[in-house]
């Protein structure tokens, strides 16, 4: 592991007192209308258009960062490339996605159609929006609340299934008092808008940020999505394999979850934060397990006969595990090694983990810290999907038998592989004496 970690940054007030120094910025990377989108195999028509803006944003604090960029996921790559080329050190930088559903393809080693200029600028972007956050730093306070529960998370796993209903909020104050930026951390995966849009948005957590920059004029507002991996709305990940729209996933009801969580953040109580930064890195090797008990062939010709008599919907998800199976699935499971990455922001930390992070791994977290305060944020420099705890396996479904052919992946992650990365997770908040 890589620990280190400063104590403010390079500007010293009239009284010689240490302060941080604190930069944010925002890159815009909508992409112009006719790319093929992201998050829902059923859907096969291109962008028509835009409803709301796609961006990259970052947040630096001394000489650390956290990056949130619009879409789906990244890879490892793409991320690794970011953290070398941006004017920070490596192991100080913190990637992440914001997983919406309403996005061009972003990870082409998982994904096949993305557009190689999207690929480019948002690799630039990500870089563009570090470095003219360093450059824009200036003197700030950070402060930290929990805000009330906003009520609208449901495990779609199962019925009164396990939530988390922390909403952490971090402000970033200049020493007149002005709120630079605000970075809420929320856990319900950005799945409001179904397979039958076909806009760019960054579904619920754009109308999050955008009621909170009204609330705090001059601020630049970040949503990091939680750990996401069985929480949502409610819907099942099977009744988005629909192209007709469905009641309650629409514009109307994005505008109305967006208004609770930063109703809920903005009532957050507020204390300040040390003037200190750390910065914490960690590899994690995470094994490969078939879930398929058939022969991949005799899968094939069942999926191949069911794609010629099902709706479009339906016929669009068979032709992927199709693909699928002609060319990852019978790859050798070679173990894929993860990163576990960490913050500490004023004593308080962020942990981020890659791809999609179920909720009880992250109480299991919280309370092995004592549910000491800290950020947990999923898709982290790496997503290559579900990552289920031990207990979840039992269970199967979308999560943990299905999904990884989508993510492009020979086989889904072994038991154990959650717990490992929490375990690791642990050493690391006890680096920052938490």
């Amino acid at each position: 592991m890589f620990t280190a970690s400063s104590e403010g940054s390079a500007c010293r007030r009239p009284t010689d007192r240490v302060v941080l120094e604190v930069g944010v910025a925002v890159i815009d990377i909508t992409p112009p209308a006719g790319l093929a989108m992201c998050g829902y195999a059923a859907r096969t028509k291109l962008a028509t258009g835009s409803h709301d803006p796609l961006t990259v944003r970052a947040l630096v604090v001394a000489d650390t960062a956290l990056v949130v960029a619009d879409v789906l996921g990244l890879h490892q790559t793409l991320t690794q490339r970011v953290r070398e080329r941006c004017v920070l050190p490596d192991y100080k930088v913190m990637v992440c996605a914001l997983h919406n559903h309403g996005g061009p393809v972003s990870m082409p080693e998982r994904f096949v159609q993305a557009d190689p200029d999207f690929m480019r600028n948002l690799e630039i972007a990500c870089v563009s929006a570090i470095d003219q956050a360093v450059a824009a730093r200036q003197p700030a306070t950070l402060t930290f609340g929990m805000g009330e529960d906003p009520g609208v998370a449901h495990n779609r796993r199962h019925t009164a299934g396990p939530v988390d209903p922390s909403l952490p909020v971090l402000r970033v104050r200049t020493p007149t008092g002005r709120v630079l930026a605000v970075l809420v951390n929320y856990a319900c995966h950005p799945v409001v808008l179904a397979a039958d849009n076909l806009l760019w948005t960054a579904d619920y957590p754009h109308f999050v940020r955008q009621d909170l920059e009204a609330a705090y004029p001059q601020a630049v507002a970040l949503f990091v999505t939680g750990f996401v991996g069985d929480v949502s709305l409610g819907h099942s990940p099977q009744a988005s394999i629909s192209l007709a729209a469905q009641k309650g996933r629409d514009y109307k009801t994005a505008v109305t979850v967006g208004a609770k969580i930063a109703t809920a953040a903005v009532a957050a109580p507020e204390r300040q934060l040390a003037d200190t930064s750390a910065a914490a890195i960690d590899e994690v090797e995470l094994r490969l397990q078939r879930r398929e008990t058939r022969p991949i062939a005799a899968l094939v010709e069942q999926w191949q006969a069911q794609a010629t008599t099902a709706d479009p919907a339906h016929a669009a998800a068979f032709r992927a595990w199709i693909d699928w199976a002609g060319r990852v699935a019978t790859l050798p499971l070679v173990p894929l090694s993860v990163r576990v990455s960490a913050l500490s922001w004023g004593g308080l930390p962020i942990i981020g983990l890659p791809g999609e992070i179920f909720t009880s791994t992250g109480l299991a977290l919280r309370a092995g810290i004592n549910d000491r305060e800290v950020i947990l944020a999923g898709f982290a420099n790496d997503n290559p999907g579900y990552i289920p705890p031990q207990e979840e396996y039992q269970f199967g479904g979308y999560e943990v038998d299905e999904a990884y052919r989508y993510y492009g992946m020979p086989a889904g992650f072994a038991p154990g592989s959650a717990e490992a990365l929490a375990t690791r997770a642990h050493k690391m908040l006890a680096k920052f004496a938490v």
